[in-house]
């Protein structure tokens, strides 16, 4: 797509699951430097998980949410003329990543009243599912790209 001017890092290993994805995702949900935190958090989450979905492995289930969460479609803004458009342009792997675990975690905090692994759980198992706000989210943005199809040729 675009000039990359920067160096792309990446992510190092988680130390349980030796996954690439699972230590990316457990820096996202960090605060404030707290690794450990995060992942207590995490792994948390993935041993509620193997509770209340014990005929799959976590592992499979947050890495098949974290796909079903990826767009691979969304909307720029576009001046043309004096005219906004929204034009829908294709997303790389790298972004497509990005923006399903940032969807994932905004969701989990945006549920209240409960501890932060459970809360996890929950979007993490309802993402599985294909439901829950992060899927939802990804609906929203593949919708609003089919919805503006017809400035498709001013991606360029």
């Amino acid at each position: 797509m675009g000039r990359k001017n920067y160096d792309v890092h990446d992510p190092e290993v988680d130390p349980r699951y030796q996954n690439r994805t699972v230590g990316q995702f457990v820096n996202y949900i960090m605060r404030c430097g707290k690794k450990s935190t995060a992942e207590q958090v995490f792994y948390g989450a993935l041993d509620l998980i193997k509770k209340r979905i014990p005929e799959d492995e976590p592992l499979d289930v947050f890495l098949k949410a974290v796909e079903n969460c990826k767009p691979y479609i969304e909307v720029r803004s576009r001046r043309v003329g004096g005219a906004t458009y929204q034009v829908p342009t294709e997303i790389d792997k790298r972004r497509q990543n990005i923006l399903a675990m940032r969807w994932i975690r905004e969701a989990a905090r945006g549920r209240k009243g409960k501890p932060m692994a459970e809360r996890l759980a929950l979007e993490l198992a309802a993402a599985y599912r294909r439901e829950g706000e992060a899927f939802t989210k990804r609906e929203n943005v593949h919708r609003m790209a089919e919805a503006n199809k017809a400035f498709a040729h001013f991606a360029w």
